[in-house]
């Protein structure tokens, strides 16, 4: 295959060695190879419907692509750093297999439009994957649920025991999580999905070309309606890059979450050994690497969102060679964000948890201390007069080192003459828990059917 430039016309000196290998982008944009392909056979077979192509002229183009298509998937396919991009290389390599009728492949086009519509093509296949990954950690997350919809672990605000909860509840707010971020993915590839091909430079083509057919056979919604905004837009790439962030950054507080629930010093959940290292110096250790990697990882994946911002802040219209720094901040994303969900939807099903140390634990910090406080309200006390009498309650108990439900009746009622026997009904985690019987609560029968209810919901 030829490495004389496809645009070499008009120089008159080869281009600096360094120079060529500075701008070329070819090592890394040969995963576009397949959507270049397929975006090149939908323009030859756009041509020539509109009768710029020869019927003999496409079949030959496109016989010519299938070929270039099995040597790449063969890894027999002879790529070039002086032809610079998964473009140019695919196109001269047609040219010198099937001769003229390759060079007119590039009619009525640019790679300005050409790149837009393979990243396009590229990006709205990757979210698919990505949306599947994010429905296999769902299925996962209400497996967990279903199995631990009885139990108790104390619930957090700031850190601190605030009111019991089900872990089946905790698993399902993760689960809440990925149906919005699953929702941003969708109306990502909603705005996609419009069709650069045709644009061509910037002010698309003076061929009488069909850009509606060739959106068509593309499987996109309708052709960008401005060649100036087609060619230079990556508003599509920032804003996938924007959910994949929130995603990593949800993954990121459930990673810190595995982390400090395996710790020793909460010991409420064991890891598998197939997804935790060990220390090379300290043998008893158990490390969770795995959500701690995923941590580590989100703060790569804003950084990217950051440079995409940054790369194209200041861009004047239209296509500029800025944009070639587009592609690895945005393959990097990607690749992390599908590993990412794969590790957690494989990892999360063989949780352990240890519902002693829960319950332990929602025993400490006198978690059914508002469940005092609704009772009074019950009672007829105004919640700020509860709110007061659970408080001095509470008091005693931390004087005295035990808890709401270890106070007899009458020291009480000595707060409040309005506690009766059935008070204790309430101040255990089971009454407590199970009182939250509403949509959305911690009840494990509210559990159970919001499980049911999301099945249905990701079908």
């Amino acid at each position: 295959m030829t490495d004389k430039k496809l645009w070499a016309g008009r120089f008159n000196q080869p281009t600096d060695a360094f120079v060529e290998a500075f701008t070329a982008s070819v090592e890394f944009d040969q995963r576009l190879a397949d959507y270049d392909i397929q975006g090149s056979i939908a323009h030859a077979s756009m041509l020539a419907r509109q009768g710029i192509l020869g019927d003999e002229e496409r079949d030959l183009i496109i016989a010519g692509l299938e070929k270039i298509r099995r040597q790449i998937e063969a890894g027999d396919f002879p790529w070039s750093v002086s032809l610079e991009d998964v473009h140019m290389n695919i196109e001269a390599a047609l040219t010198e297999d099937i001769g003229n009728a390759g060079k007119k492949l590039h009619t009525g086009r640019s790679r300005n439009d050409q790149v837009a519509t393979d990243v396009r093509l590229w990006l709205r296949d990757e979210i698919a994957v990505i949306q599947q990954e994010i429905r296999r950690f769902q299925q996962a997350l209400l497996q967990t649920a279903e199995r631990e919809a009885d139990t108790i672990l104390p619930g957090f605000t700031h850190l601190q025991t605030a009111q019991p909860i089900t872990f089946g509840h905790h698993m399902l707010a993760w689960f809440e999580m990925l149906q919005r971020d699953h929702g941003r993915f969708a109306d990502c590839t909603q705005r996609m999905n419009e069709l650069p091909l045709g644009a061509a430079a910037l002010a698309g083509t003076t061929y009488p070309i069909d850009r509606e057919y060739s959106a068509a056979l593309l499987g996109f919604d309708r052709p960008c309606a401005n060649s100036l905004d087609a060619v230079s837009d990556r508003d599509f790439a920032i804003e996938f890059s924007a959910a994949a962030s929130i995603l990593m950054m949800h993954l990121s507080r459930m990673s810190e979450e595995l982390i400090i629930w395996s710790s020793a010093q909460f010991g409420f959940i064991t890891l598998s050994d197939s997804f935790c290292t060990g220390s090379s110096i300290m043998p008893q250790k158990k490390n969770p690497d795995v959500p701690e990697l995923v941590r580590g990882k989100s703060g790569r994946v804003f950084g990217h969102l950051m440079g995409l911002l940054t790369l194209m802040k200041s861009q004047p219209l239209a296509y500029n060679k800025d944009n070639q720094e587009d592609k690895e901040p945005l393959f990097d994303t990607v690749d992390n964000l599908k590993g990412c969900l794969k590790v957690f939807a494989d990892m999360v099903p063989e949780i352990t948890c240890n519902a002693k140390a829960m319950r332990q634990a929602a025993l400490k910090g006198f978690a059914t201390a508002t469940d005092l406080a609704d009772y009074l309200v019950r009672k007829g006390i105004p919640f700020r007069d509860a709110h007061e009498v659970v408080g001095k309650a509470v008091a005693l108990c931390v004087e005295r080192d035990c808890d709401l439900a270890e106070l007899s009746l009458e020291e009480l009622q000595a707060f409040s003459p309005a506690i009766d026997g059935d008070v204790f009904d309430y101040l255990t985690l089971e009454g407590s828990v199970a009182a939250r019987n509403h949509t959305g609560g911690t009840a494990p029968e509210q559990v159970r059917r919001a499980i049911m209810a999301a099945r249905e919901r990701i079908g």
